[in-house]
């Protein structure tokens, strides 16, 4: 299992080389960056080569970027005017699809495969406007990432706009074949489930993001604190046709919390039930 951590775990805090080289440190050996400009100023290149440099210089690897959620935030904050690519209000719209651009050129700089992009900001209904505009959104940008190397994947988010039911119907129905899925396990546990909600991401999902809660908060605690049925997760995730990249995205609770210890402890535990999954699907094959 290759392990990688979201730096959403330090998003109130800026992303620097010794904050990489702690990850690098702890055995970690994968990255995925969370884009909020206090945290990774993506549109700086001085930040970028920073950035990069560091990635370079721990032997780590950036496997993602998370799409940016808000613009102009304030420092050590997530306080900024939110994003949204599902905009129906045409000039709010395009201001996101720029921000997201100015996202994927740091491709240009430090490559990775995937783009995390959510279809909207909050939780918002299946409202048909909206709909279009992230057609007409994600239009431009699957290209524009593919001309950077980059597939972007939605993120199945707890609302109507962005469910798993949600998400499969869009492509479907817009024939942007070229979209892939990351499921989020803690979305889909407080919704509809993580079975039923891999079962209709399974054939597009490419990534994950792998975090608990009890089922009624968005929490991003660690593995087997909240009430996730991680057996059963890592179940579906086994009998995938590929193996998945299990990307840890978690919140700080407090300074410090969890630490780099109770993180790699949740990666073995999560890599141990993984292989007996696995191993369990096969002989079933």
């Amino acid at each position: 299992m290759h392990r990688i951590l979201s730096t959403y775990r330090y998003v109130n805090q800026p992303l620097t080389a010794e904050l990489l080289g702690s990850i690098a440190q702890a055995g970690i050996p994968g990255v995925e960056i969370f884009c909020a400009s206090s945290h990774f100023n993506y549109r700086a290149a001085q930040s970028v080569r920073e950035v990069a440099s560091a990635l370079e210089e721990y032997g780590l690897q950036l496997h993602s970027l998370h799409s940016p959620t808000e613009r102009d935030s304030e420092s050590g904050h997530q306080s900024g005017v939110s994003i949204s690519i599902s905009d129906p209000e045409r000039i709010r719209r395009l201001d996101a699809v720029d921000e997201v651009k100015r996202a994927l050129e740091v491709a240009e700089r430090i490559p990775f495969r995937f783009l995390i992009q959510h279809m909207g900001s909050g939780r918002q209904a299946a409202d048909p406007r909206k709909f279009d505009a992230a057609f007409n959104s994600l239009e431009h940008l699957i290209v524009f990432a593919k001309q950077r190397g980059v597939t972007i994947a939605l993120e199945n988010k707890p609302d109507e706009l962005g469910s798993p039911e949600s998400l499969q119907q869009f492509v479907k129905d817009t024939h942007l074949n070229q979209l892939r899925f990351c499921f989020d396990t803690g979305h889909a546990h407080i919704e509809s489930g993580i079975g039923p909600g891999f079962e209709l991401m399974r054939e597009r999902t490419v990534t994950t993001h792998i975090h608990d809660n009890h089922g009624d908060k968005d929490e991003h605690l660690l593995p087997y604190e909240g009430s996730i049925d991680w057996a059963a997760a890592l179940g579906a995730f086994a009998s995938a046709t590929e193996p998945l990249p299990l990307v840890l995205e978690l919140k700080e609770r407090a300074p410090g919390v969890p630490a780099f210890d109770e993180i790699c402890a949740a990666f073995d535990k999560i890599e141990k039930h993984l292989d007996e999954k696995s191993a369990g699907a096969a002989r079933t094959r």
